[in-house]
């Protein structure tokens, strides 16, 4: 997975060490790690981000995740991930928003 910088890199380990005794946290990590890594080959291809992040967030999605899960990977790879910042912007995109900070796409409106 390739870091913004060395802080980045530096909060993800962080965020890593926290929930390495937390199942659930281990597999939200576990699950944005994998994502980043296939994204990144496609990258390394000449594909955008906008173009592979609803497939390979499928492929990468071997645990099971919830939507809490697949939220919070979005928002950890937007603030460590060297690409991060376009696929927080494609997620929000897909719920019609173009703000700072990533959607919620657990809330349910009736």
């Amino acid at each position: 997975m390739k870091y913004l910088n060395n802080d980045a890199k530096q909060k993800f380990e962080k965020v890593i060490d926290i929930n390495k005794n937390d199942g659930y946290g281990r597999a939200t990590i576990n699950f944005a790690i994998r994502w980043a890594d296939l994204m990144e080959k496609e990258i390394d291809l000449g594909k955008k981000v906008l173009d592979i992040a609803d497939k390979t967030s499928n492929v990468a999605d071997t645990e099971g995740i919830t939507g809490f899960m697949y939220n919070y990977a979005v928002k950890l790879l937007g603030e460590c991930w060297l690409y991060g910042e376009d696929l927080r912007k494609w997620h929000n995109k897909e719920y019609n928003y173009e703000g700072n900070g990533v959607v919620n796409s657990c809330i349910v409106t009736i």
